[in-house]
């Protein structure tokens, strides 16, 4: 039942909710006419980061899955901006669905997948990071942002 408890899976639930918002709000809320090419955009830039991240990932030879032992310190690319940064996209995948969906409301989701994705996900791998690379750990997180 991995794929229920799954980074992607917690985005995607959230995007479902956002089209069901999008269904019960009322017709004034709304982004404007633009609303589905912004969330678009912002789609699209969410997986351009989450693709960035991951090549960097894999070309340092480490895991992209979360919750697996991390082979090395990944501090390039995207990750001298990001500590997560697919987890940040996740995020801009959620808000960009939101716009996307014409539903105003459903950006409130946005945070609440972060407090999710940093409690079931980030803080495991945080404390997995520090245990693995001690000192190398502590020094890129205390310069660099957990989301950007």
């Amino acid at each position: 039942m991995y794929w229920i408890d799954f980074p992607p899976a917690w985005t995607a639930y959230g995007a479902l909710a956002a089209w069901g918002l999008s269904r019960i709000e009322p017709g004034w809320l709304g982004f404007g006419p633009y609303h589905a090419a912004l969330g678009g955009g912002v789609i699209a830039l969410g997986l351009g980061l989450m693709l960035w991240a991951s090549v960097t990932m894999l070309r340092r030879k480490t895991e992209v899955l979360p919750g697996r032992e991390a082979a090395a310190l990944v501090t390039e690319g995207p990750f001298r901006f990001s500590r997560n940064p697919i987890y940040l996209g996740d995020l801009m995948l959620l808000a960009g669905a939101a716009l996307v969906f014409d539903a105003p409301l459903a950006l409130g989701l946005v945070p609440l997948l972060a407090a999710i994705l940093r409690a079931r996900f980030i803080r495991p791998e945080e404390a997995m990071l520090r245990a693995r690379f001690g000192a190398a750990f502590e020094g890129w997180a205390g310069r660099t942002r957990r989301w950007f």
